[in-house]
């Protein structure tokens, strides 16, 4: 596999090959690690630029990287050893490499930094004015996006201007003046994306000679200085991501990721036609140069198909694709689409996705295109391995590595090999912070605090302060400020941890002190109590973290009853009916002073309470309900009344005959039966509603109704029935007589009295 992915550069004629191992030049190497696979050139450099000596290819066994991030750091370094071997048997040893990074969580930011010049400004001050504005650039992402920029490390940075004395140029170098500035656009990559790769080259035994990334890479490339004045977008579509970079006003303006690239679509096909995924990348490839495909799905079904055939169900993901590259592109362009779309990197070959980001975009179909890197400037012998769209990052990638000054600062912390970017003036604390160390964990903690709940509210007392740690630099006394070398020791001591505050019951409260209270005409004294935990304490008692705390200087009547020996609720009387054993709460009544009062309130001292018991209880109330159940239930002038159906009642307490006055004690047995009637009659009913007939000498005639039929007096009633009287007159009114209403006497001799509404109520 390896023999058939290797390209090298046009060989030289026989006779006249010159051999790269031996000629003493420095080689550089330019990786680029890609989600689907990784590229190596190899160039010398000349007077006329750089010089491709060699180029090998080799794609991923599996899928160790996704989405530019490595996930199986041994497979990729595996890769990377056999590109690195398959070169160095045509140029000799290779110790270092270029690399380019991508990632989910790509942020950029632009910084601005000053400074006063005397004299010509050379190299060294520009470097150092640029690096000034990218730490400014770092400050940016913690302020503006709320992040720990110590987990973020600093990828690649552009000029967007130089200004001397208010006036903007390209360079700074050579030029006089007072004031320089400059502002550059910063790009910032999570920490795990940049130390995986370089973990992966250490692996294959190579040092980090620069890293950038990707679409700085590749717009160095195909868009030289010159052209940046126009608004142009290039994306660099690979497997996992696709890197957004915008020109315009002669500078790159921006840079953005999208998450989605080649995979994406790959993985269409193969979720599609259900595929294993190396299957589905063939068959994409192919379908991309028109080409159809025959295979077979895990299900062994076969399949013959076209081209067309293949793209027309994934369409609409490569339409997804398209439009979250449009979005980025618009986003960071001001939310207009740019003069022109240049698309590289191996996933611009995705069928389709050119087209679909170019409709996204409404750009006319002309100013969308496919680049291919093969004249460069700069860059002579362009085999044509590298004639291809995923060629331009590995090109740019060289073409940055022969200029770039952006190195690795070598520190070791606690024993722990860091490398930082080599910023102008870096101190301790900034590679504390670059290595990702926590410094406040190596402080002293401070004494653990206690939370006390007192009286239902939380307080807190605090510990006391840590000391703070020890640094040493070299084995010398350091501190945040102090200046960092390159290669040096620097070791971090914890520091002494505070103490945990030791409190007692008396340091948080004042206690009340003892008064006196009359119960009953008898005086007692009352104490305040203090519950830690549901349990009484002493004020002396050291308090612990969680301890809830209740001081009850000023207790309810109830709990001075209870203190006095009464029941605050009431006695509690337990005896047995029928075999049933309950009990019977004897409310008492309280009074505070003469008032009535409740067992919540509470007293003042001197105060005197009188506590009645109420404890005498009479078989009736026991009883009461059992009676109530042996009635039924009649209406009578649309009012409900009860009809007992007893006849006789049995009663005893302790073995003994007693009726409902008899008084029961604490623990009483009681006896009650009940003989009740076999039916209810009419006249039972009469007499439960207090009816009075008329008498005889009122010339009254009554009529009893049970549900609007006429009854006697030994007719049977039956639970619910309705009971009207109909009372009628000797001129024939008929009246119902009201409640409890005596009817008046009419004597013969005397004119019949006039009955007012009053006395009847008219049946009509």
């Amino acid at each position: 596999m390896a023999d058939k992915n290797l390209e090298t550069a046009p060989k030289p004629k026989r006779g006249r090959r010159k051999s790269y191992k031996d000629d003493g030049r420095e080689k550089i190497f330019a990786l680029d690690i890609g989600t689907r696979s990784v590229i190596g050139i190899v160039a010398e450099e000349d007077d006329d630029g750089l010089n491709i000596i060699a180029t090998t290819r080799l794609e991923h066994t599996s899928r160790a990287m996704l989405d530019g991030q490595i996930h199986d750091v041994p497979q990729v370094a595996e890769v990377i050893i056999r590109v690195k071997n398959a070169l160095a048997n045509k140029v000799g040893e290779l110790k270092s490499a270029a690399i380019a990074a991508a990632g989910r969580a790509l942020y950029t930011m632009t910084g601005e930094a000053t400074i006063e010049v005397n004299g010509v400004i050379t190299d060294e001050i520009q470097t150092s004015l640029n690096f000034s504005a990218v730490q400014l650039a770092q400050s940016q992402l913690t302020a503006e996006k709320k992040i720990d920029a110590k987990i973020y490390y600093c990828v690649g940075f552009s000029i967007i201007y130089y200004e001397l004395d208010g006036i903007k140029l390209k360079s700074l170098i050579g030029q006089r003046g007072k004031v320089a500035k400059t502002k550059v656009i910063a790009t910032f990559l999570p920490r795990q994306v940049v130390d995986s790769m370089q973990v992966a080259l250490t692996y294959a035994s190579l040092d980090v000679r620069a890293l950038t990334l990707e679409p700085i890479a590749a717009i160095s490339v195909l868009v030289p200085p010159s052209m940046r004045h126009l608004n142009i977008a290039l994306v660099d579509i690979g497997a996992g991501t696709s890197d957004v970079a915008i020109t315009k006003n002669g500078s790159v303006i921006a840079y953005g990721m999208v998450p989605l690239a080649g995979d994406e679509v790959t993985e269409a096909i193969s979720q599609k036609f259900l595929l294993d995924f190396n299957v589905a990348e063939e068959i994409k490839r192919k379908a991309a140069n028109g080409e159809g495909s025959t295979f077979s799905d895990i299900l062994g079904q076969s399949y013959e198909l076209s081209a067309e055939e293949i793209l027309a169900p994934i369409a609409d993901n490569v339409a997804h694709i398209a439009n979250a590259i449009a979005k980025t592109i618009l986003e960071l362009n001001g939310n207009e689409p740019p003069q022109a779309l240049l698309l590289v990197g191996g996933g611009a070959l995705s069928p389709n996705l050119n087209k679909f980001v170019g409709e996204a975009l409404n750009m006319p179909p002309e100013r969308v295109a496919v680049r291919k890197p093969d004249k460069i400037e700069g860059i002579k012998n362009i085999p044509p391995a590298l004639q291809s769209p995923d060629a331009a990052t590995p090109l740019g990638i060289l073409k940055v590595a022969s200029t770039d000054t952006f190195h690795f600062f070598n520190v070791t912390i606690n024993g722990q090999e860091v490398n930082i970017f080599h910023f102008r003036e870096l101190t301790v604390g900034d590679a504390i912070l670059s290595a990702g160390i926590d410094y406040k964990k190596f402080n002293g903690k401070p004494g653990l605090g206690l939370v006390i709940t007192l009286n239902g509210e939380k307080k807190s007392f605090a510990g006391s302060m840590g000391t703070f740690a020890k640094i040493k630099m070299n084995d010398k006394p350091a501190t945040l400020e102090t200046p960092l070398e390159n290669n040096c020791q620097i070791k971090i001591e914890r520091g002494e941890d505070g103490i945990t505050p030791k409190i007692k019951i008396d340091d948080i409260i004042t206690i009340e002190p003892t008064f006196s209270i009359t119960v009953n005409e008898k005086t007692f004294s009352v104490t305040p109590k203090i519950l830690v935990n549901d349990e009484v304490s002493l004020p002396t008692r050291t308090l612990q973290d969680g301890d809830e705390v209740n001081t009850k200087s000023r207790r309810t009547i109830g709990e001075i009853l209870r203190l006095a020996g009464y029941p605050p609720a009431g006695k509690k009387i337990f005896y047995t009916l029928n075999g049933k054993r309950s009990h019977y709460v004897c409310k008492p009544d309280i009074f505070c002073n003469g008032d009535r009062a409740e067992i919540t309130d509470v007293p003042q001292a001197g105060d005197n309470i009188e506590y009645v018991a109420n404890d005498a209880l009479k078989v009736a109330e026991i009883i009461k309900d059992e009676s109530r159940t042996s009635a039924i239930k009649i209406f009578y002038n649309d009012k409900e009344y009860s009809v007992p159906t007893v006849i006789n009642v049995l009663l005893s307490v302790n073995g003994r005959v007693a009726n409902e006055n008899t008084i029961i004690e604490d623990g009483a047995d009681i006896l009650f039966d009940m003989e009740e009637k076999k039916s209810v009659m009419v006249s039972d009913a009469l007499l439960a509603v207090n009816f009075k007939p008329p008498p005889a000498k009122s010339r009254m005639s009554f009529v009893i109704k049970v549900n609007g039929i006429p009854v006697d007096f030994a007719d049977p009633v039956k639970n619910g029935d309705k009971l009207e009287v109909i009372l009628k007159t000797p001129d024939g009114m008929e009246f119902k007589p009201l409640d409890d209403l005596e009817v008046p006497i009419h004597e013969e001799k005397t004119p019949p009295k006039k009955f007012s509404i009053s006395d009847f109520i008219r049946v009509d």
